[in-house]
């Protein structure tokens, strides 16, 4: 399956497992809302200030080497658009939660919050339905509308195209 193809089709699995089982929300906001969790480390987390962002919502675990290797990438995305309207959001999947992902997010002083998923989160039964493998990177545009998606690490040059496209639009 071509890569346009697979991310075309993990788009579509995030939008309609998110319209099964999602807790009752606004529909507009329901991948915002889902993102309601409690944040760990120094970046501290407002789910209102994500409201007309575009949001890079990245799903992994401590013990996820790639997770770990993808980082730096989204560093840098944070930093370089951070101040047009960008944000990143990491979620941390850890089944054992705040107890490993405190002193990881303390350890690694990321400049985009890190949370918490909560039980509904990491048993599928949140917005973006079940997370299949890590990392997942889903893309919200300034309307909070899951438009892009990966499994596993991406280029730092496409998940930057992606943002640029994103950005440019009117929200």
């Amino acid at each position: 399956m071509s890569r346009v193809l697979r991310r075309a089709a993990l788009v579509a699995l995030v939008v309609l497992a998110g319209c099964r089982g999602a807790r009752p929300v606004d529909a507009g906001h329901a991948f915002l809302n889902a993102l309601n969790l409690p944040a760990v480390g120094p970046t501290p987390h407002d789910l209102r200030a994500l409201d007309g962002k575009v949001v890079l919502v990245s799903f992994f675990a401590t013990w996820c080497f790639p997770c770990l290797a993808e980082m730096p990438t989204l560093e840098a995305l944070q930093k370089d658009y951070g101040p047009q309207g960008f944000q990143v959001v990491a979620v941390g999947m850890d089944l054992d939660g705040e107890k490993v992902l405190a002193p990881f997010a303390d350890h690694y002083a990321l400049r985009y919050p890190v949370l918490v998923a909560d039980p509904e989160m990491i048993e599928g039964r949140s917005a973006f339905g079940v997370i299949q493998g890590l990392p997942t990177t889903v893309m919200l545009d300034r309307r909070g509308r899951a438009v892009a998606g990966w499994h596993g690490v991406e280029s730092h040059a496409d998940m930057a195209k992606a943002v640029e496209k994103l950005l440019a639009q009117a929200p």
